[in-house]
C-alpha cells in the first residue's frame, strides 16, 4: 500500500470525525507530505512512488527524518508541530490496526523557550480604542473591530468568520467558532455593543458577514491586521502589536482584576488550563498593590 493511502485515511478521519478546521487540516497534510517525500529518498521525487510499507517505519527512521528537518534550521515551534503530527498520525495507525507498535511514541519535543505574551496596559488599550473616529462606515467598522477584540478576547480568525446573525446585541452575547470547530458563547461589553450597533446600522449591503471591506466582500485576517497597523502608524504608536495582543491583554487584565483561571480558560477557548496559566503573570504595579493590601508590614 502506498504511503499516500494512509495519509488520506488519516486526513479524512481528522476532517470527518474530529471536525478539525481547514487551517489545521492543511498543516497536518503539509507535514505528512513532507515526511512522504523524505521516505522517497528524493525531495523531487513523486510522492506517489513511495511504496515503503508502513510497518517498516521505525523509531530510528523517524529520528533520521527529524535530523533532516533540523538541518533546515526550523524554529522549535515548527519542529514541535511536525512531531505532534507524526505522533497523532501513528497513534491513529496503531488504533486502526495498520501497525502493531507506534514508532512515534518515544519522540521527544524540543524544549520550548518560555516567552511571556506581550500585553498592553489598560491605559494603552484605552488610547488605541480611541483611534478610529468619524461616522463613515469604515471608521465605525474599525471601531467595532477594536472594541470586539478587547471585549471578547477572541482570535482574529474567529472574528473574521463571524456572521451578523452570530451576534445578539440585545443579550450582549456573540457565538464564535474556535479551534477544532468548537462553538462558544462570549459576552460583549457595553462599549462593544454600542460600537457594533452603530456599524451595523450604517451598513447598506446585504452581505451576511459581520465585517466587510470597501468592496463589500468579507474582511480577511490580513485585512484586520492592515487596519490595525494603519491606525498605529498614523498615531505614531511606538508599540508593535497585532490583533492577538488584544487577546493577551484581555486575559491579563481579567486575571489582574481577580477573575479565576478556569473562567478565563473558558472565555479564551483553551482546551487545557495549562495554556491559560501563561497569563498568570502580573505587572509589577499589580504585585505591589496586592503586597501593600495583604502584607501586615507593607
Amino acid at each position: 500500500m502506498i504511503f499516500s493511502y494512509y495519509i488520506d485515511k488519516f486526513i479524512n478521519y481528522l476532517r470527518i470525525e474530529k471536525n478539525y478546521s481547514p487551517h489545521t487540516i492543511i498543516n497536518y497534510t503539509i507535514d505528512l507530505k513532507e515526511f512522504e517525500q523524505f521516505l522517497s529518498g528524493n525531495q523531487n521525487a513523486s510522492a506517489a512512488r513511495v511504496t515503503l510499507e508502513i510497518k517498516e517505519i521505525d523509531y530510528f527512521l523517524l529520528r533520521k527524518f527529524l535530523s533532516h528537518l533540523s538541518e533546515r534550521n526550523l524554529s522549535k515551534r515548527t519542529l514541535s508541530r511536525k512531531i505532534s503530527t507524526l505522533k497523532s498520525f501513528f497513534k491513529f495507525m496503531a488504533r486502526e490496526g495498520e501497525i502493531k507498535n507506534n514508532p512515534a511514541v518515544s519522540l521527544i519535543y524540543p524544549r520550548m523557550d518560555k516567552n511571556l505574551p506581550k500585553f498592553l496596559t489598560e491605559q494603552e488599550v484605552k488610547r488605541i480604542l480611541s483611534l478610529p473616529c468619524g461616522d463613515s462606515v469604515c471608521a465605525l467598522r474599525d471601531k467595532a473591530i477594536l472594541e470586539f477584540l478587547y471585549s471578547t478576547g477572541a482570535r482574529v480568525s474567529e472574528l473574521v468568520s463571524l456572521k451578523t446573525d452570530d451576534i445578539d446585541l440585545i443579550g450582549g452575547i456573540v457565538k464564535v467558532m474556535g479551534k477544532g470547530r468548537k462553538e462558544r458563547l462570549l459576552p460583549l461589553g457595553e462599549p462593544a455593543v454600542i460600537s457594533i450597533k452603530k456599524y451595523l446600522d450604517k451598513r447598506t449591503d446585504n452581505v451576511s458577514a459581520f465585517l466587510v471591506n470597501k468592496r463589500q466582500k468579507p474582511l480577511t485576517d490580513r485585512g484586520v491586521r492592515v487596519i490595525i497597523d494603519g491606525y498605529l502608524a498614523r498615531a505614531a504608536f511606538s508599540l508593535k502589536i497585532s490583533p492577538h495582543t488584544f487577546r493577551h491583554s484581555f486575559a491579563t487584565h481579567l486575571l489582574n482584576r481577580g477573575a479565576d483561571l478556569r473562567s478565563v480558560q473558558e472565555l479564551l477557548g483553551h482546551s487545557s488550563i495549562a495554556t491559560t496559566q501563561i497569563y498568570t503573570h502580573l505587572t509589577i504595579d499589580s504585585l505591589k498593590k496586592v503586597y501593600e493590601k495583604a502584607h501586615p508590614r507593607a
